[in-house]
């Protein structure tokens, strides 16, 4: 089984991963896993559906030994089921399983945020409004997008702590929270969440660790307390496959 460090931990696509190193040319295997990701986490493919590994290969044009081989990373970062002699499957917490994701959540943000106050450069600054401009157009446009976006936010500042454990827990974390707001969600303002971002990152540039850590404490009880139990209709696996492996091929 891969380890969790060989994901892509700011839950974007590979090519648009921006470093001060060159850019690594993502393998097919991670081409085929980031967009499996992406198809979980825009909320395309429902809980609970089944991930056939042929059904992944002929919908991306590659052997079933990388589809299962996303499989596996996905199945490490919480996203996918693997059940014995059945397959895998999108993974599906339950409502209580969601809650205690949460609490683990709010103390890893909690974290990041206390250990960036009055750290961030101005490269940084820059790049996190950047996000927050990107954030704020996709609201107005595409709210999926707008959720995503959201996701690579709290990812980015964990990031630029540079503690890569709480990287790859946080990375876990926030794609399971994704999950549970797919099953429980309820529909929401994407605005309400772009001013919450602004107000953590304002805080975090004046170096208030316990005001930062206090706002963080506050937009994530708001983002769990946009679940509740109710349930979407489910899309078919193949069509949705279908639409992101026409993404890879126009990238």
């Amino acid at each position: 089984m891969p380890k969790a460090a060989d994901h892509n931990p700011s839950g974007t696509h590979p090519k648009r991963r921006k470093t001060g190193t060159a850019m690594k040319t993502p393998t097919r295997t991670e081409k085929v896993h980031e967009a499996l990701r992406q198809a979980i986490i825009e909320q395309q493919l429902s809980p609970g559906a089944r991930l056939p590994e042929d059904m992944i290969g002929d919908s991306f044009g590659t052997s079933r030994t990388i589809a299962r081989e996303a499989l596996l990373r996905l199945s490490v970062e919480g996203l996918v089921d693997l059940m014995p002699n059945r397959g895998a499957f999108v993974a599906n917490p339950t409502l209580d399983e969601g809650r205690d994701i949460f609490v683990v959540r709010r103390g890893l943000e909690r974290m990041v945020v206390l250990q960036l106050a009055g750290n961030l450069n101005a490269t940084q600054i820059t790049e996190l409004r950047r996000m927050l401009d990107d954030e704020e157009m996709a609201g107005a446009r595409d709210e999926r997008e707008a959720i995503r976006l959201a996701g690579e936010f709290h990812l980015r500042l964990a990031e630029m702590t540079g503690n890569k454990l709480l990287v790859r827990y946080l990375t876990e974390t926030v794609s399971r929270c994704s999950l549970v707001l797919t099953i429980y969600g309820r529909p929401h303002s994407v605005d309400c969440g772009i001013d919450e971002h602004r107000q953590i990152i304002e805080a975090l540039i004046a170096g208030q660790g316990d005001k930062a850590a206090d706002l963080m404490d506050h937009h994530i009880e708001q983002v769990a307390g946009r679940a509740l139990l109710e349930s979407r209709k489910p899309k078919s696996v193949q069509d949705v496959l279908s639409s992101y492996a026409s993404r890879l091929s126009q990238g």
